[in-house]
This record gives structure tokens, C-alpha cells and sequence, in this order.
């Protein structure tokens, strides 16, 4: 795919107003800000869920507590990180879904990945590396239906090319402390993997 061919449907999705009546309708009462972050020669995929509130404010993504997690679990610095030449950052939905009236983060519209999902991943051909964030992204990208802890459980399975996570989330940090197997088996394997594709 060409430069700019790409450059096209980044601004094509930059330009969604799909969920505008949607957003409207949440607690937050917010306006689409789509965050698209990729270029066709990357080889590293972030499939996440959706953006959070700071990322829908900066607009730039996990510019936020999970994203300091996130970049200690794959090893990577700041700058690695948000290389657009070598990462793709594709969440299952290019904007922040809002808040519930009791403040509960609202799950990615699944109308947003049925719209871009299959032409943002047709313009990745040179991927050799997913990194899958949640529960979205493993029913996504694998097809399962199994909770999280299951599937990341199993992550043997899917690597050394596809690694399934949990969310880096603070609120999964007692996830955490009862997998202890996730930061002493999986993370290091992850991590040996992240710098061979980053070379």
C-alpha cells in the first residue's frame, strides 16, 4: 500500500463521525476524536481496546497510566514506542466511548470496528508481531471466546508471533499480584521477542 494510500485512511478515520450521536449520549457528553496511529511499513502491532479519557485529550495514544505500563512490559522507551515507522497502535475503537452515568468506562462500539478493522489490518502487510491488549482485541484478532485470564494463560500457543495481555490498567493490578506466572514466564519471552522485531 502506498504512502499515500495510507495517509488517506488515517485521515479517513481522523474524520469519523460515526458515534457522534452516540458520544453525545454518555455521561461524558463528548465529541469523536479519533486517534489513528499507524503507517504501512510498521512491524509491530498494539491491538488495544479503545482510547481513555487523557488519550482523547491529547490525541496521541496510552498517554496515560496503562501506557507507562505497557512500554515496562514490552520493554520499550518513549521514543520506540510511538515510532510510527515500526509500531502500530490499532485499538478496536479510534475514539474514547465515555463514561456511564456511574462513571464505568463504556466498551469500544463494535460498529467502529466493523467499519475500519479489516482495511486498517490490510494496510499492515509487514506486521510479524501482535501484542494484544484485553478481551476485545483477543475475540478480535483470535476469534475466542474465553475470559482474559484464560487466554493469556494460554499464550504458548499463539507465540512467539501473537501475544495476548490482559489491560495494563491500575484496576488489574490484583489481577497481577494472583498471575504471578504472567510477569515471571510471559513478560521476559515478550520482551526477548519485542527487541528482535525492533532491530
Amino acid at each position: 500500500m502506498k504512502k499515500t494510500e495510507h495517509g488517506s485512511l488515517a485521515q479517513e478515520i481522523r474524520g469519523c463521525r460515526l458515534c457522534a450521536d452516540r458520544f453525545a449520549a454518555t455521561a461524558t457528553a463528548h465529541r469523536p476524536r479519533p486517534v489513528a496511529w499507524f503507517k504501512p511499513g510498521a512491524r509491530l502491532l498494539i491491538a488495544g481496546q479503545a482510547p481513555g479519557l487523557r488519550v482523547h485529550e491529547s490525541g496521541k495514544p496510552f498517554t496515560d497510566a496503562s501506557g507507562d505500563r505497557l512500554r515496562e512490559w514490552l520493554g520499550l522507551s518513549d521514543d520506540a514506542f510511538y515510532d510510527q515507522n515500526r509500531v502500530a497502535i490499532v485499538p478496536m475503537a479510534f475514539c474514547f466511548p465515555g463514561y456511564s452515568a456511574k462513571k464505568a468506562d463504556l466498551p469500544p462500539p463494535k460498529i467502529c470496528g466493523q467499519t475500519w478493522h479489516d482495511r486498517v489490518m490490510k494496510a499492515l502487510p509487514e506486521i510479524d508481531l501482535r501484542i494484544l491488549v484485553g478481551g476485545h482485541a483477543h475475540k478480535y484478532h483470535l476469534g475466542v471466546k474465553g475470559g482474559v485470564t484464560e487466554v493469556v494463560q494460554n499464550w504458548r500457543a499463539y507465540a512467539p508471533n501473537v501475544f495476548p495481555l490482559p489491560h495494563p490498567s491500575w484496576r488489574n493490578t490484583g489481577w497481577l499480584k494472583r498471575n504471578p506466572w504472567f510477569e515471571k514466564e510471559l513478560l521476559p519471552v515478550l520482551r526477548r521477542r519485542v527487541k528482535e522485531v525492533m532491530i
